[in-house]
């Protein structure tokens, strides 16, 4: 029963994504190529990526990880916003409570043993993509710089520009005052600010979800 059960979330799942995929592709205007940014001191390496992109459990734990479930989807493009199949998308984050998984990081918060951080996936024939994950939460930079909750993308693609990038939430007001986010003009801010919003039937109850979607850069051939 719980096999069946488990099969029919993920239909539910995949048809409402597809729905949600057709609706923005009729409203997306795909005049802004997606910014480049830094990524950070904390990328985990390309061998530690794995293709599970549900970052909300880790193997062998019974609990999920803490913080706010979210769903981010959407779709990678190109040069002239034609969806771009197979496309690796990697994505590495902090969990709820601010803190990465390096040894890099300095932040005094605790890890979440239940949480992955990081993760990757490849886009199907229609450009698309999707993780389950949590909201990281802020963390301090400097002594007077807390970044705001943000995701790291890397998408990477034979014959388009290798994109690493930030994702950040709308509405968060640390948005305002982060150096990294205002030093964007303000079309490329908005191409990487995502509204999340209650997640429609079939996906986990409680959770949101946001569309980040990618527009590449093409590679300039001689």
């Amino acid at each position: 029963m719980q096999g069946q059960a488990s099969r029919r979330n993920f239909l539910l799942s995949a048809g409402a994504l597809a729905a949600l995929s057709a609706k923005a592709i009729a409203s997306d205007s795909c005049d802004v190529f997606t910014p480049a940014q830094t990524s950070g001191p904390f990328y985990p390496g390309e061998r530690a990526f794995g293709l599970d992109t549900d970052l909300t459990v880790v193997n062998g734990s019974s609990r999920r990880a803490l913080g706010q479930v979210i769903y981010v989807k959407g779709r990678v493009l190109d040069a002239q916003c034609r969806p771009i199949e197979g496309a690796n998308v990697e994505i590495w984050q902090a969990c709820a409570s601010g803190k990465y998984n390096s040894p890099k990081d300095p932040n005094p918060a605790k890890l979440d043993p239940n949480f992955k951080y990081w993760a990757e996936t490849f886009t199907n024939k229609d450009g698309e993509y999707m993780f389950k994950t949590i909201r990281p939460g802020a963390y301090p930079a400097a002594s007077d710089w807390d970044r705001p909750p943000h995701i790291h993308v890397k998408v990477s693609k034979l014959g388009s520009k290798e994109l690493t990038t930030q994702m950040y939430f709308k509405g968060d007001p640390l948005n305002d005052v982060d150096f990294i986010i205002q030093d964007l003009d303000p079309a490329e801010r908005d191409s990487v600010i995502v509204d999340f919003s209650p997640s429609p039937v079939g996906f986990e109850p409680g959770s949101l979800m946001g569309s980040f979607e990618m527009k590449l850069q093409q590679v300039r051939r001689s």
